[in-house]
């Protein structure tokens, strides 16, 4: 049986990764906090236990990386502790996955392959939902044109709104609003003319999506956009947006705003967003329009250009939560079914979306079928057709309103 140590196990993420990990593997669930840990994973089942950890504290984190086969990082935002953890994993020898959303220590954290390909360690970065899900969406719909020319890899922001404050006394934000306002704000990375460049958060992405229409998304700081060429080599423009409502929109623009021109701190503004989200109706959190979870990528298709369309179908939950951490435990599952190469992985270099589609199906609600996780339409084949390609894979409100 595999061991596996679970850090940050005790927050949102961490805890529904170990729900869907336990049984399976011995684990041990870390947090800050040892009565906190103690208690989560005496929930969950008596193949888990809890102990409180530092990561901050090298000499403890890598005691507990060397009594493990397999870290499960959860400790965000990654742009303080992503390229730490994953350092003391590989001289560990310890394999390594996470959920981390920043593209600057995506970047970083790639340039370890060497080190970790030569300790044999398989190091698997940012796999959520987006990045993560969104990666193999891209792949899946790509492998239907002989060519790709550029990405747009898009989530939803109403999954912001179940995003909650790690501490429950409000003294600090969550990490998942520290990285949010860190990449709607400043200069954020993307892929133009095959070269990644820095280019200002929160430009408006028209969307013309197959057999939905037209929508907008505004362009947020995110792995998908500076990683997805490793699997496209030819790929020449690549964009992660968020999509949503005039009111997130409204509020995205704001803070921007006001951290840019220094009137906010960065901490400052994520505690205003939590806020503020959390008082928005889901309503005005989403556009109505676009699916929640989706990638377009246009290309060459018999000497045409053309553009695919794939959306997930279909869900664990219907939170931040579960869509993030169902993902990061079945790829943390699927790391020991097979030889997998070491190195520092994306999950578009180191998964087929067929096999992970295979493995997520019965995490999710429903157990559908493999073949129905997800939904694809193409810009050669007529409405009614797409229409009916959504249909066959929907999940009832899921993908239209």
């Amino acid at each position: 049986m595999t061991k596996i140590l679970v850090l940050g196990g005790a927050g949102q993420m961490g805890r529904v990764a170990a729900r869907a990990l336990a049984g399976q593997h011995e684990l041990v669930l870390t947090d800050l906090d040892a009565g906190v840990a103690g208690r989560v994973a005496a929930s969950i089942g008596p193949t888990v236990a809890g102990r409180g950890l530092d990561v901050t504290d090298a000499a403890a984190l890598r005691a507990a990386l060397d009594a493990c086969d397999l870290v499960v990082n959860t400790v965000g935002p990654y742009y303080r502790f992503g390229m730490p953890t994953l350092t003391a994993a590989i001289e560990a020898g310890c394999d390594y996955v996470d959920i981390c959303d920043d593209w600057e220590p995506t970047l970083t954290m790639l340039d370890l392959r060497e080190r970790a390909r030569d300790a044999g360690v398989v190091a698997l970065v940012g796999m959520g939902a987006s990045p993560g899900v969104a990666n193999l969406l891209a792949v899946t719909a790509a492998r239907e044109l002989d060519s790709v020319d550029s990405v747009i890899t898009a989530w939803s922001g109403t999954d912001a709104g179940t995003a909650h404050d790690s501490d429950a006394g409000g003294r600090a934000p969550g990490a998942a609003y520290l990285h949010a306002i860190r990449q709607i704000t400043g200069t954020i990375r993307v892929t133009r003319e095959g070269e990644l460049v820095d280019r200002p958060a929160l430009e408006r992405v028209d969307i013309d999506y197959p057999g939905l229409g037209a929508g907008v998304g505004w362009s947020f700081g995110h792995p998908e956009a500076v990683t997805l060429h490793r699997a496209m080599p030819e790929l020449r423009d690549n964009t992660n947006v968020i999509t949503g409502g005039r009111a997130l929109y409204a509020l995205c623009r704001g803070l921007r705003m006001s951290v840019d021109r220094k009137l906010l701190s960065v901490d400052r503004a994520a505690r205003v967003a939590a806020r503020v989200v959390s008082m928005l109706p889901p309503g005005n959190l989403g556009d109505g329009v676009l699916p929640p979870l989706f990638a377009i990528v246009t290309g060459r298709r018999d000497g045409e250009t053309a553009t695919v369309a794939t959306a997930l179908a279909q869900v664990p939950g219907r939170g931040m939560s579960d869509n993030t951490g169902i993902p990061l435990a079945v790829a943390a599952l699927l790391l020991g079914t097979r030889d997998r190469p070491a190195g520092v992985h994306t999950p578009e270099t180191l998964f087929d979306p067929d096999e992970f589609f295979a493995a997520f199906a019965p995490h999710c609600i429903g157990n559908p079928a493999p073949t129905a996780m997800t939904a694809t339409t193409r810009s050669w084949v007529g409405a009614r057709d797409n229409a009916e390609s959504l249909r066959a894979s929907l999940l009832t409100g899921l993908l239209v309103p």
